[in-house]
C-alpha cells in the first residue's frame, strides 16, 4: 500500500508535520523568515539542504531524523494503537484524552501565536 508520502519525498513529509502540527504555511514560513511560497516550494521539493532542514524541523518541533523517517502509516498506528481498546475483540474505541487539558492546550498554543505575532509586527515597525 502506497501512502501520499513516499520515503524519499522529504518536501511532502514537511508538509504532512506541518499539517498534522496544525501550523499554515504562513506561520511556518513566519517562524523561519521567509516567504509563504519559499514554504510552498519546499514542500513541493524532492530534497533539502541539512541546514534548511535543521531549521524547519526547529520550527516545527521535531528533529530532522524526524521529518526524514515520517511515515503516514505509522502515525496512523499509533493513532490506531491509542484509540483501540485492544483487551476486547469487539473493536471498541476508547478516548484517551482528556478533552479539558487539549482545550487549554490549544489555547495556551493560541495565545502564544499571538504575543510571537505581536512581537514580529513591533519589530517589523521598529525597522
Amino acid at each position: 500500500m502506497e501512502t501520499a508520502t513516499k520515503n524519499n519525498h522529504i518536501g511532502r513529509k514537511i508538509g504532512r508535520i506541518r499539517e498534522l502540527r496544525g501550523m499554515k504555511q504562513e506561520a511556518l514560513a513566519m517562524e523561519l523568515g521567509i516567504s509563504q511560497q519559499a514554504i510552498s516550494n519546499i514542500e513541493q521539493s524532492e530534497t533539502i539542504e541539512d541546514t534548511k532542514l535543521e531549521e524547519i524541523a526547529k520550527a516545527l518541533g521535531v528533529t530532522p531524523e524526524a521529518i526524514e523517517n515520517f511515515s503516514e502509516e505509522a502515525v496512523f498506528n499509533i493513532i490506531n494503537n491509542t484509540f483501540k481498546d485492544n483487551s476486547s475483540n469487539n473493536n471498541n474505541y476508547l478516548c484517551t484524552i482528556n478533552p479539558l487539558e487539549k482545550i487549554i492546550e490549544l489555547y495556551e498554543r493560541l495565545v502564544q501565536a499571538e504575543k510571537d505575532k505581536v512581537a514580529y509586527l513591533e519589530q517589523q515597525l521598529k525597522k
